[in-house]
């Protein structure tokens, strides 16, 4: 697992590094104007990948007989492995004084807990939601170019405390609908 893993996370330092404050104007879909796409709202795509993908690795037969507390060593590395990236994102973005950066790290909580959700529903949601979420929030989750909508959290400004406990309750969600549910093989 880690030989997917640690990658991925150095990936997503690296890419947070460099492209902090960098965005994109796309078209609004709904809206007047455009909307702005931070890459940071990308890079968090990083970690739940390769964490989907490294849930996705199992031996069924190994689980099965319980020998090992499976879902708690699964539960560990997703919590070692956000807490990292968090931690990566929080320090960039506050030696950068960037806050773009700082939300990568709240949105990794959030889009983690979701891709576990997910999971817990079918090993293919696990995937696809959020990536799903980061494009529809792209595309349909700003008011205008600067207010995104309420539900669209990923797009919140950094020091927003409400939307930083969703996006930890989100991912405490995703933590226990992985402790508690049984991976489909």
């Amino acid at each position: 697992m880690t030989a997917v893993v640690l990658p991925g996370l150095m990936a997503f330092a690296a890419l947070t590094a460099l492209a902090h404050d960098q965005s994109v104007a796309l078209p609004g879909m709904f809206g007047p104007g455009t909307s702005l796409l931070f890459l940071m709202n990308i890079v968090p795509l990083i970690v739940t990948g390769v964490l989907t993908h490294s849930l996705a690795q199992r031996l069924p037969e190994g689980e099965e007989t319980a020998a090992r507390a499976v879902h708690r060593y699964d539960a560990l590395l997703v919590l070692h492995a956000v807490a990292a990236s968090a931690a990566t994102a929080w320090a960039i973005g506050l030696s950068s004084h960037s806050p773009a950066a700082t939300e990568a790290g709240r949105n990794t909580f959030f889009l983690v807990g979701l891709a576990l959700l997910g999971g817990a529903v079918g090993p293919q949601l696990a995937t696809v939601a959020p990536v799903a979420w980061v494009f529809v929030t792209a595309f349909v989750g700003y008011r205008d170019i600067r207010r995104p909508w309420p539900w669209a959290v990923t797009l919140h400004p950094a020091g927003y405390l409400p939307t930083f406990l969703l996006c930890l309750l989100v991912f405490a969600a995703g933590l226990a609908a992985l402790t508690r549910t049984r991976r489909p093989v």
